[in-house]
């Protein structure tokens, strides 16, 4: 079989993270057969799940944070009874504003900055580029090194942090998992589809201490099991599980004519049902009123999760109180749902999963972060339509999405959005990650902090978002500072053909071979069109 080095490309960065360096052989592969390559992932269902020791349910992080924080009431009780001063850390997050005009990724104007950096680069490779702004300081107490090194100890010099309590010690190490699964995968693609749906449901970490613990998890339970399933088990999955629950404060909301909506004087929270419907089902203009959402709001009333004490279940785990759910049928959408408890709101969340609009928003979504800012509309119509007629099954469409030609003929645009580029560069290194704190770092440096988005719409997925002169310079600054670190051991002329082989760019190569030194040729390399886009 002839092999097309522009469709594996396409293979690995459209739709993966890049080829692995080392002996991996991906490029090869994907040029072999490139929708082969893409899809043997796919017939590997088992193989979306993320189960590693030590890596707990959401309820068991539920019960240790409880604990946790009754450590926390204790030791400070005590200590303003002797008077002295308790310091309690918390991990803070950079907030991400990466609205600014797009950079041309040109590799003359890259190598030339490269230059001026060489020579500050070459005779240290502790630089501290998180300290350039204070508060881009990482989080979790991790090393500040942005140019996120897999694998590499802290650096001597680094500032000393507190020790890590048992939320950051688990947030690292659910991050840990997701790094090494997408720095091992074959391809990536269905790590790519974990991150796609997990940022289309997403919650933020940044919510307080429960959401930091079950951010991980709530990946784990409710993204992962229905990455290639049904749309509808998902939804189902995700709007029960206490992490969005808490994220959106639905335990808090109680229905006016509950038991307990009187007793307390408290009414709807419409927090979590205007999202379901505005980013998680219909989208804007889905065809639905303010009088729809209250009336979601209204059904789910009594979705909440078990606190410390128990009292109505297992401590951390989704319950249903009907003490706080508003009695009584609800219209929604020109239907009336009868009340019979939590099954009322699964009813409307199922009819929300079959609506036309719904199958509209997540073609066009997914066309978009896949294909094209502006996907074609011939491919969003094959998308919806598969969708629709599968009932929202989301292997078939994404099946239909690599099988579709407007995803292979269209021209790699997007910019890899900052998890896609430091996983991309790990992979391309050979490197497999121990410690996360180098790829946190980055991510915040970079304005992507991990499973913490400033609001419930998630990080965007536009090049606009990305490709701001700030946000290049720092994608930059990493690359020069890990080819600082390992171009000594690489000839990035080998990498230029695990990357792109003979789909690399004359100018790529010209660039890259002119280079002054191993270390701007790798820079160089990283900051690539061929690296940078899919």
């Amino acid at each position: 079989m002839a092999r097309d080095s522009q469709a594996a490309l396409v293979a690995l960065n459209r739709f993966g993270f890049g080829a692995r360096g080392g002996a991996s052989g991906d490029f090869v592969n994907a040029a072999s057969d490139p929708r082969g390559f893409v899809k043997a992932e796919l017939n590997r269902p088992n193989g979306v799940l993320l189960e590693i020791p030590g890596l707990l349910s959401t309820p068991a992080y539920g019960q240790a944070v409880f604990a946790y924080q009754a450590e926390v009431k204790q030791a400070r009780e005590a200590a303003a009874k002797s008077g002295a001063p308790v310091s309690e850390a918390a991990p803070a997050q950079p907030a991400a504003d990466p609205k600014a005009p797009r950079r041309n990724l040109s590799l003359n104007s890259i190598a030339m900055d490269i230059a001026a950096k060489d020579a500050t680069t070459k005779d240290s490779t502790t630089t501290d580029l998180m300290t350039k702004d204070p508060a881009m300081k990482a989080p979790e107490g991790g090393s500040a090194n942005a140019a996120m090194v897999a694998g590499e100890a802290m650096q001597p010099n680094a500032a000393k942090t507190q020790p890590l309590n048992i939320i950051q010690k688990t947030y690292r190490a659910e991050a840990l998992a997701r790094l090494q699964r997408a720095a091992i995968a074959d391809c990536g693609f269905t790590e790519r589809l974990v991150a796609f749906w997990s940022n289309h449901f997403c919650i933020s970490a940044n919510k307080g201490e429960l959401a930091r613990m079950w951010a991980g998890s709530f990946e784990r339970e409710a993204i992962r099991p229905h990455v290639l399933g049904r749309f509808g088990d998902m939804l189902k999955a995700v709007e029960q599980h206490p992490a969005m629950l808490f994220f959106l404060d639905n335990q808090q909301s109680l229905g006016p004519d509950s038991r307990a909506g009187q007793n307390r004087k408290r009414g709807l929270n419409e927090n979590l049902a205007r999202e379901i419907m505005e980013l998680h089902t219909l989208g804007v203009g889905g065809g639905y009123s303010q009088d729809d959402v209250t009336s979601l709001a209204r059904i789910i009333t009594g979705w909440s999760f078990a606190g410390r004490q128990g009292q109505l279940g297992t401590p951390g785990s989704f319950v249903f109180n009907a003490n706080a759910h508003q009695p009584g049928a609800q219209p929604l959408l020109g239907k009336t749902y009868e009340n019979n408890g939590v099954a009322q709101g699964e009813a409307a969340l199922a009819d929300l999963a079959r609506h036309p609009s719904t199958a509209k928003f997540i073609a066009t979504k997914f066309a978009r972060h896949f294909v094209a800012d502006d996907p074609p509309q011939a491919l969003v119509a094959q998308l919806q339509e598969v969708f629709r007629k599968s009932d929202g099954d989301l292997k078939a469409l994404t099946v239909a999405l690599v099988d579709s030609d407007e995803a292979w003929q269209a021209p790699l645009t997007k910019l890899r959005n900052p998890y896609e580029f430091l996983v991309a560069a790990g992979r391309l290194l050979a490197r497999i990650p121990d410690d996360p704190a180098n790829y946190l770092g980055g991510l915040n440096l970079l304005g992507q902090p991990l499973w913490s988005p400033s609001g419930p719409n998630g990080f965007p997925d536009t090049n606009a978002a990305w490709a701001a002169p700030e946000g290049m310079k720092l994608r930059l600054d990493i690359s020069a500072q890990l080819a600082s670190r390992v171009a000594d051991k690489i000839d990035p002329r080998d990498l230029l053909e695990l990357v792109a082989a003979d789909a690399a760019s004359e100018e790529t190569r010209r660039t890259i071979e002119r280079a002054e030194s191993r270390q701007q040729a790798l820079a160089l390399l990283l900051m690539s069109p061929e690296f940078q886009r899919r």
